[in-house]
């Protein structure tokens, strides 16, 4: 169980490291954009074009993707305490699944707001779809543990 606590951790990081460094990710994607269907690869392109725009005439914007970065960070820091304890940090896990959950919402409301593509509102539903799974299974886990403790005796 602390293994998938432990992979869910790392992934957060990882999506949020990620943050800090889209014009070079994008940058290095470029040349591989041109197997892509027609319509990702027109987003993508648009994506790059807009970024790299924005990050020579208004650099401050990548300040809300450094702060969306730390929160990913900060996020991941709170499942210590599942780690460490996960009876007693149950709340933590429960507090992932409702989050997880709240990707949907905000990926087709917002998605659909900003313009952004329906396959792209997809792929930002796979992370709220992989994070809850991976959160449900230890939260099954943590819930068998807390029943296996309760019902032993005290010696």
């Amino acid at each position: 169980m602390k293994w998938l606590l432990v992979l869910f951790v790392f992934c957060l990081v990882v999506s949020g490291v990620t943050a800090f460094f889209l014009h070079w990710e994008l940058s290095q994607l470029a040349p591989f954009s041109k197997w892509l269907p027609g319509s990702m690869q027109k987003w993508f392109v648009k994506v790059h074009e807009a970024i790299s725009f924005n990050r020579q005439q208004y650099p401050f914007l990548a300040y809300g993707t450094d702060w969306l970065a730390f929160a990913h960070i900060v996020i991941a820091v709170s499942f210590y305490g599942p780690i460490k304890d996960p009876i007693r940090n149950i709340w933590v896990i429960q507090f992932g699944l409702i989050a997880s959950l709240m990707v949907f919402p905000l990926a087709f409301i917002a998605g659909s707001l900003r313009g952004i593509p329906f396959f792209w509102q997809l792929i930002d539903c796979s992370f709220g779809l992989f994070g809850f799974g991976l959160l449900w299974l230890v939260l099954k886990k943590v819930k068998r543990m807390e029943s296996l403790l309760l019902r032993r005796p005290n010696n």
